[in-house]
This record gives C-alpha cells, sequence and structure tokens, in this order.
C-alpha cells in the first residue's frame, strides 16, 4: 500500500491504532491500557489541490482509477424539466457580505449512516481547508424531503437566526 501511495503521489505518514494514538498524547507506556479503538488507522498526506481525496471514498475511487481497475466516471447534468427547478432568491444585503452562491440539488442519493457520517466528515473537512474555517465559504446541506421553496440566502443578525444541525 505505501508503494501504491508512493506511486500515485502521496504519502503513507502512519499506520496506527486510536489506543496507540491516546496512549502517546496521554505520554502512557507500551504496557498501560489506554481508552480507544484497535481499529488500524492509516494517516495519508494529500495535495492540498486533492479534494477529493479528503474522504475515503474519494480516495479508494481515485486508487481504483490510478491502478485500472475502475473506469474513469462520466458526471453528467441532468435535464430537469423547467417545473422542477429550484430557485435560490438572494438579498441584496446578501450579497455585500457574500456575493456568490453556488447551489446543487442531488437527485436519488440515499444516505446510510456510515455514508452519511463520511460526507459530515468531508463536509468539515471543506470547511477547515477551502473554505478557510468558513470566512470564505459556507457549506449548507439540506434534505429537501424536509424543506419546501422558496429558497432564500439572507445575512441575519445572529439572534435571528435559526439553525437545527443535519444531524438533529
Amino acid at each position: 500500500f505505501e508503494a501504491l501511495c508512493f506511486d500515485f503521489g502521496i504519502e503513507l505518514d502512519d499506520v496506527t491504532t486510536e489506543k496507540a494514538i491516546i496512549r502517546k498524547e496521554k505520554h502512557l507506556e507500551e504496557d498501560v491500557e489506554a481508552d480507544g479503538d484497535d481499529e488500524v488507522i492509516y494517516k495519508i498526506e494529500v495535495a492540498a489541490n486533492r479534494y477529493d481525496l479528503l474522504c475515503l471514498e474519494g480516495l479508494a475511487r481515485s486508487l481504483r482509477i490510478f491502478t485500472g481497475s475502475e473506469a474513469t466516471p462520466i458526471f453528467k447534468i441532468a435535464s430537469i424539466p423547467r417545473g422542477s427547478m429550484l430557485q435560490m432568491h438572494v438579498r441584496p444585503q446578501t450579497s455585500q457580505i457574500r456575493p456568490y452562491v453556488v447551489c446543487a440539488v442531488l437527485r436519488g442519493v440515499t444516505f446510510a449512516e456510515v455514508r452519511y457520517n463520511s460526507f459530515i466528515d468531508l463536509q468539515d473537512k471543506l470547511h477547515q481547508n477551502i473554505c478557510r474555517k468558513r470566512t470564505l465559504v459556507a457549506i449548507g446541506t439540506h434534505d429537501l424531503d424536509t424543506l419546501q421553496g422558496p429558497f432564500s440566502y439572507e445575512a441575519l443578525p445572529p439572534q435571528e437566526i435559526n439553525f437545527i444541525p443535519l444531524k438533529q
């Protein structure tokens, strides 16, 4: 695996476990029992411009494509009937704070718990990296089965924001 990572252009930094990480952080000896899991953790350093490698699914797909065991996917924009399209309305005062808004609707996506957790983890990593801790961009993920338009993007004072995290 280390050779594959090297050939692909990423670096395998460490192979460890949660217990070993906790032991190291708490400066415990090897024979002292530590909390945590024995599941093996691969720490991989990826290039700053490869956001597709920040999640396990993206990394696995990229390695399968690199080794020739999977074809490169072809993504297409769906042709949606005009009546099914959604609109995002941006208030003028919002454009002074965030001049650009990009929206996407992913249809036919089902999240099992593991896939959902991985998706949220990727969103958090994107917030920390490309979004510069949300100072440049904020990513919102919403379940359209629970929402109904019209949709608006607004700059509100903090006390007027009613926010419920997606996990809740």
